[in-house]
Formats: C-alpha cells, structure tokens, sequence
C-alpha cells in the first residue's frame, strides 16, 4: 500500500508541476520555454517516478492542457500529442533505464533519440495527417500550427533531455537523502 500511496502522489506532483509550468509559461508566448520545460518533466517523472509514473504524466498532460485551455485548441491533436509524450519517455527508459546512478553518456543518447523519435512522430501524425485530413485548416493557419509540431518539437525534445541530464544526478541525491 506503501509504494502505490507514493506512486500516486509523485504522479500527482508531476502533473500539477506541469500543468503550473504550462500556465506559466504560455504568457511567455514561446514554445521553446514551455516544451522544453514540459519535456524535462516528463523525463524526470519518469526517473524519479518509473515507467508508469512517467506514461501517466505523458498521457494526461496534454489532455489537462486541453481542459485548462492552455495548449493547442484542437481536440484532434490531443491523442497524437500524448503519444509523442510517450514515445519521448519510452524511448528515454528503454535506453537509459531508470538506474540508481545516471549514466551520462546513456542520458544523452537517450536525449537524442528520444528527441529525434518524438518529432518524427508529431511531424508526421499531426503535419502531415491531422492538420490536413482531420482538421482541413485554410493554408495560412495550417502552416501556423503545423511550424508549431514541426522543428520547434525536436530542439525543445532535445533541451528537455539535455536539462535532464544535468539535473537528474542532483535530483537524485537530493531524494535520495530522504
């Protein structure tokens, strides 16, 4: 009962966190602040957190994000965005592992391709199937939205993991001391 009560509340702090950052953020008006941060999140809760911790924080961001109106206005895009999350932190864990001791060189690998998989995933699911097919937006404000799921995606991917990997040894032994 013990290892659930604490899995539910790392979940929980996860998803406030950043659901806040989201918030915060979005006055900032630029993507790159507030998917970079969301990616260091996700990988985070899923080192700190586990698999589980990290899936569910991945899944129900974008959702949240939806209900609070603070991410894409479009219904049609929450799926696809949430799978992304999930391929970012799959990737992560498959690669890097949740270790007791973080392996740099693994973290930035994981970065990479956990970056390069998220993108490729959203830049073909969302440019180049949802705005299109599903959403059937007038040119201009396609190519709005789609520069948003394009490019962008890759460098905050890749930030997030970057940040991750900096921080994560510390986050560690901080957690780690209590």
């Amino acid at each position: 009962m013990k290892k659930r009560t604490l899995w539910i509340t790392q979940t929980a702090v996860f998803l406030a966190l950043l659901i806040v950052i989201q918030a915060v953020t979005a006055s900032f008006g630029s993507t790159l602040i507030t998917g970079s941060m969301v990616n260091l999140i996700l990988i985070v809760s899923l080192m700190i957190g586990g698999l589980s911790c990290g899936l569910t924080v991945a899944l129900l961001s974008p959702i949240m994000a939806f209900i609070l109106s603070i991410g894409p206005p479009f219904w049609q895009i929450i799926l696809f965005i949430a799978l992304g999350n999930s391929i970012l932190v799959a990737t992560w864990y498959l690669i890097a592992g949740k270790q007791a001791e973080i392996n740099v060189f693994a973290s930035l690998f994981a970065a990479i391709m956990a970056a390069l998989l998220k993108f490729g995933f959203l830049y073909v699911s969302v440019v180049k199937f949802v705005i299109p097919i599903l959403l059937q937006l007038p040119a201009t404000k396609a190519t709005v939205v789609g520069a948003a799921f394009s490019y962008p995606q890759l460098l905050t991917a890749l930030i997030g993991g970057l940040l991750a990997t900096l921080l994560l040894p510390t986050l560690k032994q901080v957690i780690n001391k209590y």
